[in-house]
C-alpha cells in the first residue's frame, strides 16, 4: 500500500454535509456476507448484557477501537 493520504483528523469539515453526527464520521465499508452475521449477532450479544439498543456501527466502532488501542495508535 505505497498509495498514503494524509487524513489529519480533518474529519470536522464533513459537519457541513450533513456527514457527522455526535463526532461520527459516515462511511462506506465493503464487507463479507460472513462479517454481516457475525456483527448482527454481536450486537445482539451486546444488546442483551447492557440492556440497550447496539447495531452493526456500534460493533464496528468498538472492534476498530481495540484493534487501534492494542496497536498503540488510540489511547
Amino acid at each position: 500500500m505505497s498509495d498514503r493520504h494524509d487524513h489529519s483528523h480533518q474529519h470536522h469539515e464533513h459537519g457541513h454535509e450533513g456527514h457527522e453526527h455526535h463526532g461520527l464520521v459516515e462511511v462506506t465499508l465493503l464487507l463479507e456476507d460472513e462479517h454481516l452475521d457475525a456483527l448482527d449477532e454481536v450486537a445482539a450479544e451486546i444488546s442483551k448484557e447492557l440492556k440497550q439498543s447496539w447495531d452493526r456501527g456500534a460493533v464496528v466502532r468498538l472492534a476498530l477501537s481495540e484493534f487501534f488501542s492494542r496497536r498503540g495508535k488510540i489511547t
